[in-house]
């Protein structure tokens, strides 16, 4: 089984809650400390190939973190010089100064080198930088190609994602200490941070804490398997048909046995082997529809505010996406499993609809709808969330960019819907989904269409494959 410790994503309290928990079990701070700063060496000594590596050192533990990083290069050879930002303050820290023997300059000294190591201050920060340290760490930046943050960059804001000084270089690897933090994963600090490595420092696990998407774990059909026994999907299509047919091309690659579109009339471009019946809805009383996927061209007119009513009577479990997500309102019925899929835009609008404030982190925007709505509530987006109800909350890794594309999101419903009728969990569905958008995405390369992501499906399906 996946070690869950190693997924879980942690905000400051409850990370130095854990740190004290290992002091009080016996592990001083100083071997903590050691841990954590030789694996930063050697990553170091790695992304520079044995160049020169500076370390800006500040004040607290982060820099004590540093004084290590730089002790174990030199055991290993490579040329380090330590920038004291500030002077060791905390009992940790000062000890590994103490323990340092190489050169230790002022920050006035702005050496140059092929790695610059960030620990200047950590995860803790909640204020920007004064500006002589803000300059100081753009300064050796510039002057270093290749770029080690420990933890955090410095300036970052641990819990939000915030970025505390505007103007923050670029990093080209992050390491993580004990575990994931909040800004690894969230806009607009995320894509500042590079290649993300987590050092393990033995950190127990938080029941119930934020946990980051992990590769699922899929099976294929039984022996005896048919089309229904696999699930029939219906697909509730309106005004704009084209984008129902992108989510029935991903939906037929992702598990699904048997996928139907339902249309007012009968697109053009239908592929024969997609199943499409025309006129109202009554192939929604079909008992063995195991999911229904409706708003991806559905349109926002009083035709398609009948056609969504209509679906949410039926009471199947239900992918909603798109205009449906701009029609849905509290009071219409319905109580089967269901994901709700919005991108900001949409967001708001549930928001309003269900009386939410709509103020505060996407997390916890997220996780307050899912308990209005009683549903799913996949948060679209650069870094998109899953909130459950009952207070699950899981964070996706970053994304192939091109992604932000026409029809990206009507492919992604096309997957969690086809999941949802494999095996009726909404939760389980949405994870599914959205680690297959990402991994197609991956696939497909720079620059491609919608269609072009939908055909990735199914390679991306194998890759999850038990």
């Amino acid at each position: 089984m996946p070690d869950t410790r190693l997924a879980q994503v942690l905000d400051v309290a409850a990370m130095r809650a854990l740190e004290a928990a290992l002091i009080a079990a016996g592990i001083s701070a100083e071997a903590l400390m050691e841990q954590a700063g030789r694996a930063v060496g050697e990553w170091a000594r790695r992304l520079g190939a044995g160049r020169a590596v500076t370390v800006l050192c500040g004040p607290g533990n982060n820099g004590g973190d540093g004084y290590v990083a730089a002790r174990y290069l030199m055991e290993h050879g490579v040329p380090v010089t330590v920038v004291a930002a500030r002077e060791a303050s905390t009992r940790a820290a000062r000890n590994a100064r103490a323990l340092y023997s190489g050169a230790v300059v002022g920050p006035e000294a702005l050496p140059k080198g092929e790695v610059l190591v960030d620990c200047l201050f950590g995860s803790g920060l909640t204020r920007a930088l004064s500006e002589d340290l803000f300059v100081l760490l753009i300064t050796l930046a510039e002057s270093h190609p290749q770029r080690l943050a420990v933890d955090l960059p410095s300036c970052i804001e641990a819990d939000s994602g915030a970025c505390l000084n505007p103007g923050l270089p670029e990093f080209n690897l992050t390491i993580a200490l004990g575990a994931w933090k909040h800004a690894h994963w969230t806009m607009p600090a995320a894509p500042l941070m590079g290649a993300l490595r987590l050092v393990d420092i033995g950190v127990a696990a938080v029941p119930g804490a934020v946990q980051l998407l992990g590769k699922p774990q899929i099976t294929a059909p039984a022996a005896d398997a048919h089309k229904y026994q696999r699930g029939l999907l219906a697909i509730v299509a309106g005004q704009m048909p084209g984008a129902a047919l992108l989510s029935a091309e991903a939906a037929q690659r992702a598990g699904a046995g048997y996928v139907k579109l339902l249309a007012p009339t009968r697109p053009e471009g239908v592929p024969p082997a997609l199943v499409c019946e025309t006129g109202d809805l009554a192939a929604l009383d079909d008992p063995r529809i195991k999911a229904v996927l409706v708003g991806p061209g559905l349109g926002r007119d009083a035709a398609a505010a009948a056609r969504l009513a209509a679906v949410l009577a039926k009471d199947h479990p239900a992918v909603i996406d798109a205009d449906a997500l701009m029609l849905l309102r509290p009071d219409m019925p319905g109580s089967a499993p269901c994901v709700l899929t919005p991108h900001d835009g949409e967001m708001a609008a549930l928001e309003a609809a269900h009386g939410l404030p709509g103020t505060g982190l996407r997390r916890g925007r997220a996780q307050a709808l899912a308990e209005a709505s009683g549903a799913v509530v996949l948060l679209k987006g650069p870094d998109s969330l899953i909130a459950a109800p009952g207070g699950e909350i899981t964070l996706a890794p970053r994304a192939s960019t091109w992604l932000s594309v026409a029809g990206s999101g009507d492919v992604l419903a096309g997957m969690i819907a086809s999941r949802l009728a494999v095996h009726g969990d909404a939760h389980l569905a949405a994870r599914e989904g959205l680690w297959l958008h990402g991994e197609a995405a991956r696939l497909a390369g720079p620059a491609f269409t919608a269609g072009e992501l939908a055909a990735k499906t199914t390679l991306a399906l194998r890759a999850a494959l038990l």
